[in-house]
């Protein structure tokens, strides 16, 4: 079987950690200690081994150690179905992070195509009640690790609509100033929204007859009253249509970014956002799973796994079910909690990690 895991982490910097090191093989870890040791660090870098701006969405500068502020340094082993990739990312006087891949300069995108990362993190538990915006979020980051370029297309997208919006704002109306640029966004808005939808499919996919302790999603692209033309040609019409009514409200008003994803609790027939607190935790890890299923069937490999305190909002069930799945996913899983009582039903197929602080320098000891 095909596996992927980030097998030697360095640390150098970055956010709570002067340095830090860790070598391990491809089982999960459980990464335990007191309440700012810094264990979400440690995800978080791992996290920006695939593109983007890691779990917590911050900029570089916010990731340097305080009060340096001498920007920081990662570098690890990739081991990807028998192959070695040597990776650093880093960041100097805040500048946008670099990417190196066996010592050549590289695009981030260049991360999704060696390492496909996906996370559940407790600023996500929100997820099913708060805006839209972090539910698109939520969906192309899955259908990122599907598609390396989705980020390519929502760049694009997103740096044709701002050029837009400014015209639209300035009442620009000459034509051909539009035109150029709703052609860019109809190619990549049509492309996103094309991800989008396989992705969803892929998800279903992956839910349908897995046995599984975590309840499923019914889950739907929803779009808003301009709907979202699923062609190039009908999204270019839709935009130069919609420019008068886009002049008055000073923005786009048709294309994937008008998008929402929509879920529902299977079993009870239940919109997520009605649903218990509980529920909507379990809901989200079912399709962190479904995602790590669908990814194993579509290239071989599980994703790497990324799961900050999730132990903690489980009983001991649900949280040996969990591990269960985890394993049999045969998934590299960084785990973190505060203690090591909740990781008790891992046992040996796990490496337990221990952090702690010393006068300020990171201690990572495998216990």
């Amino acid at each position: 079987m095909a596996s992927l895991a980030l097998t030697k982490l360095k640390l150098s910097h970055f956010r709570s950690h002067k340095a830090a090191q860790l070598e391990v093989d491809a089982r999960p870890l459980a990464i335990f200690g007191a309440n700012g040791a810094g264990k979400t660090n440690i995800l978080e870098a791992v996290s920006l081994f695939s593109p983007g701006r890691g779990m917590r969405r911050a900029s570089a500068r916010d990731m340097a150690k305080r009060p340096e502020d001498i920007g920081w340094k990662l570098s690890g082993l990739i081991e990807q179905d028998g192959r070695t990739f040597e990776v650093e990312t880093s960041s100097e006087d805040g500048a946008a992070r670099s990417v190196r891949i066996d010592d050549k300069a590289s695009a981030q995108t260049a991360l999704g195509r060696i390492a496909r990362v996906v996370w559940l993190i407790p600023s996500m538990d929100r997820l099913w009640i708060e805006g839209a915006d972090g539910r698109r979020r939520f969906l192309d980051r899955m259908s990122m690790s599907f598609f390396p370029d989705h980020s390519d297309l929502s760049l694009e997208f997103e740096k044709a609509m701002r050029e837009r919006n400014r015209l639209l704002k300035a009442e620009v109306r000459d034509t051909h100033w539009y035109a150029a640029l709703e052609a860019k966004m109809a190619k990549s808005g049509a492309g996103i929204h094309a991800n989008r939808v396989a992705t969803l499919e892929r998800l279903r996919a992956a839910q349908d007859g897995a046995e599984t302790a975590f309840p499923s999603a019914d889950l739907e692209l929803v779009q808003s009253e301009g709907g979202m033309p699923e062609t190039v040609a009908d999204l270019e019409e839709a935009l130069s249509e919609s420019r008068f009514r886009d002049m008055a409200a000073g923005r786009a008003l048709v294309g994937p970014h008008r998008s929402d994803l929509y879920g529902v609790f299977a079993a009870k027939g239940v919109p997520a956002k009605d649903c218990s607190t509980g529920e909507q935790k379990a809901l989200l890890i079912s399709l962190i799973l479904a995602n790590a299923r669908a990814l194993k069937a579509d290239v071989g490999a599980p994703p790497i796994v990324l799961l900050d305190e999730v132990a903690a909002h489980l009983d001991a069930n649900r949280r040996a079910a969990l591990y269960d799945e985890i394993c049999a996913l045969g998934a590299q899983a960084w785990m973190t909690g505060t203690g090591p009582d909740l990781f008790a039903e891992l046992g040996d197929r796990a490496q337990h990690i221990e952090v702690k602080d010393a006068d300020g320098t990171s201690r990572l000891v495998a216990s």
